[in-house]
C-alpha cells in the first residue's frame, strides 16, 4: 500500500482520505496508532469529532493542495 509512505509527512495537516467502500472523508490527520489513522473531522456549527479509521478501510490519503492566490474574495 503506497499510501503508508505518505503518513509521516501528513501528520497535523489537512488530508483527504479515500475509503475502500467508495466513500471519502477529510480532516486533520492527528496521528497513527495500532493500525488506525486518527482524523479530526468537522461535524457542524462548532463541533468536531476525532474518528479512527483502520488501515484496511483506506484506499489512499492525500494532503490538501495549497491555496492559489486569486486576489480578493467576495
Amino acid at each position: 500500500m503506497y499510501w503508508h509512505h505518505k503518513i509521516g509527512s501528513l501528520i497535523n495537516q489537512p488530508v483527504g482520505i479515500s475509503l475502500t467502500n467508495g466513500q471519502g472523508t477529510s480532516g486533520i490527520l492527528c496521528g497513527v496508532t495500532n493500525g488506525q489513522l486518527h482524523v479530526i473531522e468537522y461535524l457542524y456549527q462548532a463541533q468536531f469529532a476525532l474518528k479512527k479509521y483502520d488501515f484496511y478501510m483506506i484506499q489512499d490519503i492525500n494532503g490538501f493542495p495549497p491555496c492559489q492566490n486569486q486576489g480578493r474574495l467576495y
